[in-house]
């Protein structure tokens, strides 16, 4: 009996080594570029998908309309052979995609998927904080407007985990805007005290 249950874990191993071993061999996946399905799990209604070129030019934006997955299919026909990222803007992440289309076939490489963590930009009376988790360690630029004016930019050096608290004079009221500049993008908050 002892010799059967192990022989059985065996098979069972093999089995699932087999299974993952080809589940591997399937890394680039490739689609007709007139029918490509795009899916995106957990996500929210509000969330934007973009299309992007590989210069970072928006081809298609739309908003997600619902919460569970996001499927749709995609007509890349009219694209010209090169690089582009779909990317999924949801509250704390931006989710890329990448893939690449030659001669009307759509190529995606499942190990080429990124997620980048948003900066977490909190307002509590007069205080203004500001996290972001750095896997990159590039450095960050933190810039504060009032009303539509700079009133102080600071260049924070890359690290694993970014914490900044800015105490803001709570006697000065009207609009503020923050924007932090990181690996290329810009992320926005505008608030009010």
């Amino acid at each position: 009996m002892k010799t059967l249950k192990t022989r059985l874990l065996v098979v069972v191993f093999m089995l699932g080594t087999l299974v993952n071993y080809a589940d591997d061999k399937k890394v680039n996946s490739v689609f007709n570029a007139t029918k490509t399905k795009i899916v995106f799990k957990g996500v929210k209604k509000g969330q934007r998908l973009a299309v992007k070129d590989k210069n970072g030019i928006i081809l298609h934006s739309e908003k997600v309309n619902k919460e569970g997955n996001f499927v749709k299919v995609f007509d890349f026909s009219e694209l010209n052979d090169g690089n582009y990222t779909l990317e999924l803007d949801k509250d704390y992440q931006i989710i890329v995609k990448s893939i690449k289309i030659k001669d009307s076939k759509v190529f995606f490489n499942k190990n080429a998927k990124k997620i980048i963590f948003k900066p977490v930009i909190r307002n509590k009376e007069n205080r203004l904080m500001i996290s972001k988790i750095a896997f990159e360690e590039k450095d960050l630029e933190v810039l504060l407007y009032y009303n539509d004016e700079k009133i102080y930019s600071e260049v924070v050096k890359g690290g694993a985990i970014v914490n900044r608290v800015y105490k803001l004079d709570k006697e000065i009221k009207g609009n503020y805007t923050v924007v932090i500049k990181n690996n290329g993008r810009n992320y926005i908050n505008e608030f009010k005290i």
